[in-house]
C-alpha cells in the first residue's frame, strides 16, 4: 500500500495531509475533498525566529536563576557565552526577525546543529555533575 499525506482537518474545514493510505486518498479525490500537504518540519523558519531571541535571552540569564556552575563554573560561562553569541547570531541571519540579515539561515542552522553537539558533549568534556549535567 501507497502512503499518502494523512488529512488533518484544518478550522476552515479543509484537509491537511500529513500521511495517508492510497484507498483513503483515493476516496476523498472521489468525493472532491480537497487534500492539501503540510510542511513536514516542527519548527519552520517564521517560527524559529520567534523562539531564537527568547532561547538566547533564556541561555544568558537562567544559569543566575538556576544558580548554575556552583559545581564547575563553566557550565555557567558556557552558556552565558552560548547565548550572547545566539543572540548576535540571531541579528545577523537573514529571516523574519533578523535586523542586519548578512547570514544565510543554512549557516545559522548549522551553527545551532554544533551548539547542540557542544551542549550535549559538555557535561562528559568539562566533568558537570548536578543541575550543570542536566541544564
Amino acid at each position: 500500500m501507497i502512503a499518502r499525506p494523512y488529512p488533518v482537518v484544518t478550522p476552515q474545514g479543509r484537509f491537511r495531509a500529513t500521511s495517508l493510505p492510497e484507498p483513503v486518498h483515493q476516496i476523498l479525490q472521489t468525493l472532491n475533498i480537497p487534500v492539501h500537504i503540510m510542511d513536514p518540519r516542527f519548527v519552520t523558519r517564521t517560527v524559529h525566529a520567534y523562539l531564537d531571541y527568547p532561547v538566547a535571552i533564556a541561555l544568558i540569564s537562567l544559569p543566575f536563576v538556576l544558580g548554575l556552575g556552583a559545581a564547575n563554573p563553566m557550565a555557567k560561562w558556557l552558556s552565558v557565552a552560548t547565548g550572547v553569541a545566539a543572540f548576535v547570531l540571531t541579528v545577523f541571519t537573514d529571516h523574519k526577525l533578523g535586523v542586519f540579515r548578512v547570514l544565510p539561515y543554512a549557516f545559522h542552522l548549522s551553527v545551532d546543529f554544533l551548539v547542540g553537539l557542544a551542549f550535549v558533549a559538555a557535561p562528559s568534556i568539562f566533568g558537570f555533575s548536578g543541575i550543570d549535567a542536566m541544564y
